[in-house]
């Protein structure tokens, strides 16, 4: 049996920062990771446009990566173990197989950073037959940037998310014909400079409001069924054509990783753990940070939410928390999709709420109140569903539930 302060499940940025946030505040921390190696997904996101917050500079995925992963090397109270799954979690413990075989790690405080993985074919219903030539974005881009091999020549992306956006750009550039880009919403998931940048200046169609009705293909894909859905999502079978490819590619959304942690209260918005201002689940010795907890946008935010996290666990170990007052909830009007975290503690302090809008809004004022005091307020002159916004408050005249609100 092996004992530490603080366990932190998942090596990639969130696992990473939250390790090194922990350490940083007195923690000895333990650092499991299934892969051979840390970095998580970022090993495979050759594109640029990361760490402008964190490390105040553009880095590249494998760059932010590395960053992290050599800090991590250097600290003394962190220790890593590499090639090690995670079988159960249980009351501050849990069990891992490794090199050595079955072992029990013990912590006084554990931190959730698994991520999530991508919705399938199976997930979302796709009509037709299984051939060949039908798989997710993150499975393309390991494909192409890490195996070097390319999933197909005549492309259709059915989804908007990000790494579809980018896989769109990265396949083009590779020689590959990407006919579409098909949405079911009337909105894109993705951001706004990926739209742009990967679409549009490619010349690549995005179709709101579409999507596959059926897969054609034996062996392999010959192409696809696709058309206009109605408010219902139903498929409206007048608009239906026929489109000649030979791949099909998904960015259809990704749910976090909570197999292992089924035993906590889940979000139905996020899919992830409810969770109050300190990232603890509804068990205090378990913290969830990154996307496992909720599907961001940037990894500057993973690592900053991560950071936090790490801080908290520590001092959670270190029977330091903050003494725990009277809880309000954390809410927010339709007009939303969440706001976390879902409650804060009665007391003085500033804190950050971070939330999505269901629609797209044009010079709006976000307001955060407690009854008919205003805790914070924020302008926003546009935002859109597929953006991450935060907005901090002063909680120290909130006595009641906490309400988010468009005005």
């Amino acid at each position: 049996m092996i004992r530490t302060d603080c366990l932190v499940i998942g090596g990639g940025p969130a696992g990473m920062a939250a390790a090194l946030s922990a350490s940083e505040n007195g923690s000895k921390v333990i650092l499991v990771e299934r892969d051979n190696v840390l970095g998580g997904i970022l090993n495979q996101c050759i594109h640029n446009g990361f760490g402008l917050h964190y490390f105040k500079e553009e880095l590249t995925g494998p760059e932010f990566a590395h960053r992290l992963r050599e800090k991590v090397e250097k600290d003394k109270n962190i220790t890593v173990y590499t090639n090690t799954l995670v079988t159960k979690i249980a009351e501050k413990q849990v069990e891992v197989f490794g090199a050595v075989g079955i072992e029990t790690i013990v912590a006084k405080a554990i931190i959730l950073a698994m991520g999530c993985r991508e919705r399938t074919a199976g997930n979302i219903n796709l009509c037709g037959t299984r051939p060949m030539g039908i798989l997710t974005a993150g499975a393309a881009q390991k494909m192409v940037n890490i195996d070097g091999k390319m999933p197909g020549k005549d492309i259709v992306i059915l989804g908007s998310g990000d790494i579809g956006l980018i896989m769109a750009r990265r396949l083009t550039l590779e020689g590959a014909k990407v006919h579409k880009v098909l949405e079911i919403n009337q909105n894109s998931s993705g951001l706004r400079r990926n739209i742009m940048q990967c679409l549009e200046d490619f010349n690549i169609p995005l179709e709101f409001n579409t999507t596959i009705f059926e897969v054609v293909g034996t062996d392999r894909v010959e192409g696809v069924y696709y058309g206009q859905v109605d408010e219902n999502f139903n498929p409206i079978e007048s608009t239906k054509k026929f489109l000649k490819c030979d791949t099909v590619i998904l960015s259809v959304g990704l749910v976090p990783e909570m197999n292992l942690a089924n035993f906590v209260e889940v979000s139905r918005t996020t899919n992830g753990a409810i969770v109050n201002e300190f990232y603890q689940t509804d068990k205090e010795w378990l913290f969830s940070c990154g996307n496992i907890l909720h599907v961001h946008d940037l990894v500057d935010n993973v690592a900053a939410e991560a950071t936090l996290a790490g801080k908290f666990a520590c001092l959670f170990a270190q029977n330091k928390l903050p003494q725990k007052t009277n809880r309000l909830k954390i809410v927010a009007s339709g007009e939303f999709s969440y706001v976390l975290p879902h409650s804060a503690f009665e007391g003085e302090g500033e804190m950050e709420l971070k939330f999505r809008l269901k629609s797209k809004v044009v010079k709006k004022t976000i307001i955060a109140k407690s009854g008919e005091i205003i805790l914070g307020r924020k302008f926003i002159l546009a935002g859109v569903p597929g953006e991450m916004l935060t907005m901090k408050i002063q909680k120290g005249g909130a006595r009641e539930n906490i309400v988010l609100e468009i005005v």
